[in-house]
Order: C-alpha cells, then structure tokens, then sequence
C-alpha cells in the first residue's frame, strides 16, 4: 500500500555506521494522520483516503473543513492531503481512523515532497549557477549580469523559459528513493540519509517510493 503520510521536518544530523562511516541524515515527525474521508469510484470516479494531520484551533479553520471533522468526530486539524489506494485497500480505513508511522521500516525506500525555502528575487549567478562575466580590465558594472538572451531582428523576441533573474524557491520539490535509517514508532520519529526539501519545522509528504514499487 502506498499512503501518503504527513509530518514535519525536524533538522539534520548525523549517524555513525558500524566500519565508522559517518552519514547525515534527516530527523522527520511523521503523524500520526487521521482518517476525515473517503472517496468511492461509485460516488467519485476513484478510491482515495483523506487524511488530516495536527491539531489547531476550532477558529482557524475553513468553515467547509470544519464541517468535515465533525462529520469524522475528529478535533480540527491544519492540513488534509488525498491518498490514492484501491477499492481492497480502500475498505481497511475506518473514518476517524488513526494511521501511524507502523507503514514504514528501516531499509524502505521513501519519496518525499516538500516546499524549498524561498530565496526571494535572484539574480542568474544564484538562481542558475552561471559564472557571470570576466572581471578583467575593461569590464564596468557586468561582473553578475546573464549576458545576451539572444533577441536580435529576428526572432525579435525573447524564448520562453530563458534562464534569467526571477523569483527563486519557495516551489514543491520532490526527492525521490531515499532510504530510511531509523524508525522510532514511540516517538512517531522517521530518520532518512540525505537531505530532504523545505526548512525545519517544514511541512513535508513521506509515501513508499513509487519506483521501487513498480
């Protein structure tokens, strides 16, 4: 089953292996989510569970939302994400049912999607990594610039999707085949080797690596 869990990220440490390796690892709290939904190929053309993570205050949440937990006699919570399952797997979730971190196992390989920090307006040395111009003699206020983005007499236009300075971060991203290297079901803590998108306290999704499980 590929359930797509939500949590949060903690920060970064390291790990030390048994021939003295030292790996740096992400820290995640993973749930525990909350079953709100069910979504029926009857009623709405695929299965699917809607489930709701953390708890926040009655009045901060949408009104429509709020009818949803009381419907599932849950107590509000701040994000509700769609999993796709099939009708077999759809019929093991109870609504107000309680998922925990149990899904996932030291050795998995997760996907893991998170919202990058946004770096703001940047200029194409930060944004796209170009070198930037020579800095020699001769060379006056061009030492961070792109360089010509190619409009002449023809095509007398720029290109869509020219690397040039714009807003840079603050989009989803997506790391795929992480490995996990520790569960703590106590704690609903999940250890990952490798970085993983977004700040700390960072909202993130952890699902089984849809790779790996084609």
């Amino acid at each position: 089953m590929r359930l797509l869990m939500l949590g949060n990220k903690l920060g970064m440490t390291q790990v030390f292996e048994q021939n003295g390796t030292v790996i740096p690892v992400t820290v995640l709290k993973i749930g525990p989510c909350w079953v709100v939904d069910k979504r029926t190929e009857e009623k709405n053309g695929y299965n699917a569970v809607i489930l709701a993570y953390e708890d926040i205050k009655e009045n901060r949440t949408r009104k429509s939302e709020e009818g949803q937990f009381k419907k599932a006699k849950l107590s509000p919570k701040r994000y509700m994400r769609e999993s796709r399952v099939t009708k077999e797997e759809l019929d093991k979730f109870e609504i107000g049912q309680e998922v925990n971190i149990d899904l996932f196992k030291k050795g998995d390989f997760v996907d893991i999607s998170g919202r990058s920090k946004g770096r703001g307006f940047t200029g194409v040395m930060k944004r796209h990594g170009m070198a930037g111009a020579k800095r020699s003699h001769g060379t006056h206020e061009y030492f961070r610039h792109g360089g010509s983005i190619g409009a002449s007499a023809s095509p007398s236009r720029v290109f869509k999707g020219k690397k040039m300075a714009g807003r840079y971060g603050g989009t989803r991203v997506t790391l795929q085949n992480l490995v996990v290297a520790d569960v703590r079901p106590d704690k609903s803590i999940m250890i990952v080797k490798g970085a993983v998108p977004g700040p700390n306290r960072g909202n993130i999704e952890v699902a089984h690596s849809i790779k790996r499980m084609k």
